[in-house]
């Protein structure tokens, strides 16, 4: 009955729609047959709302083709661009893993309003940007200037995996020359600390900070404010946070632990196993965090890039 009394209900909102329509003339008929039918309860069950996070493992991220990739160049997205998600990224232009094979070559690439990220994982590599060759080894790192034209290649006898981080810098934010030489420095070269306001458990090596700043081995970004290696102790945790005019990722290099991600309205937060190869995206004002396994000798190491976006004017 309640079936057949709801299909009723439709049938008489239609005709009645069509009778006003008549009466007040056909050119109105059009309107409101396509106004009831975006505010159809069909309709509506069709949109998709715009994630809070979202969850990656890399081993299983699928290779697909974007400006860099060549035969010997292969490029796995596992945010921004070339996954299904990137729409929904901000600032974020990409985060993915770059295979070269062993004497392989990647397209040479030039953003002229993107900056980005190199981070070696595994392997050797040759950076070359503008007329400059320089060496890349497994841990180091470099940032690339909005407007540099480079390229990786990999004269090695083993693949090397890099890490490649891209970000949006926005039409209004005015940029300065940058040194023709990128700067490539070391992961081992990196001292480890505490940061003000998190807990002496997860010790930091900040790697890429702001233009102008003092504190990173690099400190040369626009959009990109913090590229860093976290370091937990055995059930160590840098505490459930979040940043309400930035986007973060965080990648599980090695060990095990809880993923915070979100949370519910009593105010606790969402935990979820995660392993190395995990990768989180965690949008604007999402709680975000880790807690390590509490087990002797459980150490754990993730690797996080945070980027600034800029606020709406208005409330929607």
């Amino acid at each position: 009955m309640k079936r057949n009394f709801s299909i009723a209900v439709k049938d008489f909102c239609w005709y009645t729609s069509f009778s006003i329509a008549r009466a007040f003339g056909g050119s109105n008929l059009k309107f409101l047959l396509v106004m009831l039918l975006l505010a159809s309860p069909n309709f509506a069950q069709e949109r998709k709302v715009d994630p809070t996070w979202l969850h990656r493992y890399v081993p299983k991220v699928n290779e697909t083709a974007n400006g860099m990739s060549s035969k010997s160049c292969h490029y796995r997205p596992i945010f921004g661009e070339g996954d299904s998600e990137a729409a929904h990224m901000q600032s974020v232009a990409r985060f993915a893993e770059v295979t070269v094979d062993p004497n392989g070559s990647c397209q040479a690439v030039r953003y002229d309003r993107e900056e980005e990220i190199y981070f070696v994982l595994q392997g050797s590599s040759v950076l070359q940007s503008g007329n400059e060759e320089q060496p890349m080894r497994a841990n180091d790192f470099t940032y690339l200037p909005p407007g540099a034209k480079h390229s990786i290649t990999n004269a090695g006898q083993q693949p090397s995996h890099i890490l490649v981080m891209g970000f949006k810098i926005p039409a209004g934010m005015a940029t300065n020359q940058q040194p023709a030489r990128p700067k490539i420095v070391n992961l081992e070269s990196v001292k480890e600390e505490t940061v003000s306001g998190h807990p002496s458990s997860v010790l930091y090596k900040l790697l890429v900070g702001s233009h102008g700043a003092t504190r990173d081995a690099i400190d040369e970004a626009y959009v990109a404010t913090s590229f860093f290696l976290m370091d937990f102790a055995p059930g160590g945790t840098n505490f459930p946070h979040h940043h309400e005019a930035a986007e973060e990722i965080y990648l599980v290099i090695d060990g095990e632990g809880d993923m915070v991600a979100g949370s519910g309205m009593d105010g606790v937060e969402g935990r979820f196993p995660a392993k190395a190869g995990d990768a989180y995206y965690f949008r604007p004002n999402c709680t975000v965090g880790f807690y390590n396994q509490n087990k002797p000798r459980a150490k754990a190491h993730i690797l996080a890039v945070r980027s600034k976006v800029s606020l709406p004017r208005d409330e929607d």
